[in-house]
């Protein structure tokens, strides 16, 4: 079980640290929406299921929703922008 909170701990620190580093912003919700899930199972080992509940829902969920819709609204994720990685 240790090496399973280590392993968590690891993965906790890495998405922090991709966040900064990604030009995509599409990525970087993504990656952020890792970090909330992971921080969420760190929280129900802890065994605070309140704060695990709350982290999935705002972090995972809300948090993410609206960064999404952000992306939509000022035209940063287009279809065009899609299909051009797709192909190249």
């Amino acid at each position: 079980m240790r090496a399973f909170e280590v392993i968590l701990l690891f993965c906790l620190v890495a998405c922090a640290v991709a966040v900064g580093f990604m030009k995509d912003l599409l990525t970087s919700i993504v990656i952020f929406m890792s970090y909330s899930l992971i921080m969420c199972v760190i929280w129900v080992l802890l065994q605070s299921p309140d704060l695990a509940i709350t982290e999935a829902a705002v972090g995972a969920g809300v948090t993410s929703i609206l960064f999404f819709v952000t992306l939509k609204k000022i035209r940063a994720i287009r279809k065009e922008d899609r299909h051009e990685q797709t192909k190249g």
